[in-house]
């Protein structure tokens, strides 16, 4: 049996070998832990994409503190615990890694506690509520993770509003206040869907569905729209997040239309979901927190998606966009320290932030390591595509659009 003086020598010589590493080598590898084959590629290949154009770019103007950069890829596959789990103790396990980023690895985040552990740096830009739920309660024991996404408390209660305030403008014809919601079961879609019958049915509204379907690959979606077309809702909400099901459920959708505004989270944003749908998807709405705030009000959006547009050939959506602006935050506060051996002190750093980004001025709430929403801050986001193109219409401050109501509505 190993001792405690055994232990501790051990742990000494790892430490030491750690150390070893980065003075023998002027590389810091940067991480991406990402769903790169599986249901979730799209996403995936796009995190990569991100944090490779920032790993170039700093490395062609000389590196930082006298480190240049190298990416490796985690893939998570279909994001299953034991996938996550190693493809993070893979990259936890290299002594020249600096820092890991991810969109999202995992539905609950738990490898926040592997990173935690090890004193690595790791920025994520999803699942907020699950990173919430992990750091909040002892903020201290994660002065290493980061998340670039408020609180997902707007993803819950702010539809409801914003649809009132559309239909009190006469922009939007409600036949009824009647909502249905369907989600997968995965933290985020159903966590978000409880959110909304929470909120839908404080504000005076009837939830006639709210249904939940196994999480993976869903190619009919026929059976609950079956049930909508008896009893069409004035709203009717997919929480599923995969670019390719919301697809597929807005094409079964325009087979027959109902006279309802039709509300899908996040899979809109992804530009694989209009390739899918074309036409299909012309007055579909959805929101973001943390999404890219492409407007006049923040140019840097626009620089940064020129730069992505320029190398990989198309626009991304949220990711690469987010794990650009995760490497780039990350290479500030390494430039402040000056030793990529020091996480604690670069994690420190990152929680000063004060910048403005592609998604808004990032700035961290030391109570729970999310980024700050405001509309001075991160704002959330309410989008509507029409004719292929995507219009923000809410908040008013940023919108390049106006809200239509969508053609198949009476």
């Amino acid at each position: 049996m190993l001792n405690r003086r055994t232990l501790l020598g051990a742990a000494s010589a790892m430490i030491l070998a750690v150390t070893a590493g980065f003075a023998q080598a002027d590389v810091i590898k940067i991480g991406v832990l990402a769903p790169v084959t599986g249901k979730a590629a799209a996403d995936g290949q796009e995190m990569v994409n991100g944090a490779q154009l920032a790993v170039d770019e700093l490395n062609a103007a000389g590196g930082v503190a006298g480190h240049t950069f190298e990416l490796v890829v985690g893939d998570v596959g279909e994001a299953s615990a034991d996938a996550v789990a190693t493809a993070a103790e893979r990259l936890l396990g290299d002594r020249d890694m600096g820092a890991i980023m991810t969109g999202y690895a995992s539905g609950s985040n738990f490898e926040i506690e592997m990173m935690a552990e090890q004193d690595m740096v790791y920025l994520v830009s999803a699942n907020s509520a699950q990173t919430e739920g992990i750091i909040s309660p002892s903020p201290d024991d994660f002065g290493t993770v980061w998340s670039m996404t408020p609180s997902y408390a707007g993803y819950n209660t702010e539809i409801v509003p914003v649809i009132e305030e559309l239909a009190a403008a006469g922009k939007l014809s409600l036949p009824n206040k009647k909502v249905a919601i369907i989600a997968s079961d995965n933290p985020y879609s159903k966590g978000i869907a409880e959110g909304m019958v929470d909120s839908f049915g404080k504000a005076g509204w009837e939830v006639t569905e709210n249904d939940l379907l196994p999480f993976g690959e869903i190619n009919d979606w026929r059976a609950f729209l079956a049930k909508i077309r008896q009893n069409p809702p004035a709203v009717l909400i997919n929480t599923d997040y995969v670019s390719a099901n919301a697809a597929t459920f807005m094409t079964q959708f325009m087979e027959d239309p109902t006279n309802s505004l039709v509300f899908i989270q996040y899979a809109p944003s992804v530009p694989e979901f209009l390739e899918l749908t074309k036409e299909n998807s012309s007055g579909v709405v959805y929101n973001l927190l943390g999404g890219v705030l492409n407007t006049p009000t923040n140019p840097r959006a626009a620089e940064v998606l020129s730069k992505y547009k320029t190398v990989f050939g198309n626009e991304p959506g949220s990711y690469g966009p987010a794990l650009y602006e995760q490497v780039m935050i990350y290479a500030d506060a390494l430039g402040k320290v000056g030793d990529p051996k020091k996480r604690a002190e670069i994690g420190t750093e990152i929680g000063k932030t004060n910048k403005q980004t592609a998604m808004g001025r990032i700035q961290f709430d030391p109570a729970t390591h999310l980024s700050v929403q405001s509309n001075e801050g991160v704002p959330i986001q309410f989008y509507q595509i029409r004719d292929g193109e995507r219009y923000l219409f809410y908040p008013d401050v940023y919108a390049t659009g106006e809200f239509e109501q969508p053609a198949w509505m009476k």
